[in-house]
């Protein structure tokens, strides 16, 4: 019998998920790297195993389409709420999931005995430089890439966002900007890259340069780290709708408190990798 897996996504951001506490996986770096690729696997942004855990209702461990470990993902946080409530792993539609960033909080939206949506607790957004990890002043800043400097706005939740507002987000340099500033020198561990347009003081667009993954079409964390940003600026209020390439999701934060994160997720389809693939 081979491995089997579930394919869901959260606003296209798609990932491959293992039900770890029905088997084991020797190497999930390696597994994502094959099972990503959309001509030779099965074709996501990468791996997360849902895993037993002694301290919540399920641990994920998440791998970027580059084998490269993840501290977690928004998007992918509310697939594994979906998933256990969905598999009848858990009952309750209030769950804790252990993340390489401690412990989240899920409330589930339940219609038809399926989840539709799911609010995470996010946590709180850090801004000093050490916790992101960046090496440079704390933000708003400026980072100097091929001799133009660009302002940026450096936090983490959870894992380090780099965001950069910019007039027209069709012609953001995404692709050509995103990789440079991903492995800048003052990211130890490289960075997510966000490209925002405020819309008004109740909706921003966006567009991720994910680490290790590249453009998405959709980012969780992205999405909060962008709000956050632009509200530290006084360019948004407490709550409203981040527009993304795969749809919408809601972001609320106050300072001083957690950030919260309202958006869907779908299960796509599920199967067993074939003998034929080499693993």
């Amino acid at each position: 019998m081979g491995l089997r897996f579930t394919k869901m996504q959260g606003l296209g951001n798609d990932y491959i998920y293992i039900n770890c506490f029905e088997t084991k996986v020797k190497n999930p770096a390696r597994l994502a790297q094959k099972l990503s690729s959309r001509h030779f696997g099965i074709g996501s942004d990468g791996l997360i195993l849902i895993c037993p855990s002694q301290r919540a209702h399920a641990r994920m461990e998440m791998y970027n389409a580059d084998g490269s470990r993840a501290e977690m993902c928004g998007n992918g946080l509310r697939c594994v709420a979906k998933y256990l409530y969905d598999h009848g792993l858990v009952q309750d539609q209030e769950i804790r999931i252990e993340t390489d960033k401690g412990i989240k909080h899920a409330h589930l939206h339940v219609e038809g005995k399926k989840v539709k949506t799911v609010t995470v607790d996010m946590g709180l957004p850090l801004f000093a430089p050490k916790e992101i990890p960046f090496l440079g002043e704390e933000s708003p800043t400026c980072l100097e890439i091929e001799g133009q400097k660009w302002e940026v706005f450096c936090l983490s939740l959870g894992n380090p966002h780099c965001v950069i507002f910019v007039e027209d987000l069709e012609t953001a340099p995404v692709d050509t900007l995103g990789p440079k500033m991903e492995r800048h020198p003052f990211f130890p561990q490289r960075t997510n890259v966000e490209f925002v347009t405020v819309v008004s003081q109740a909706e921003i667009r966006l567009r991720v340069w994910e680490r290790g993954s590249g453009e998405t079409l959709a980012c969780g964390t992205g999405a909060c780290a962008a709000w956050v940003a632009a509200h530290k600026l006084g360019q948004v209020g407490e709550k409203g709708q981040v527009h993304l390439l795969g749809g919408t999701l809601e972001i609320s934060w106050q300072p001083g408190e957690s950030v919260w994160m309202t958006g869907p997720a779908v299960e796509v389809f599920f199967g067993e990798l074939s003998d034929e693939v080499e693993l």
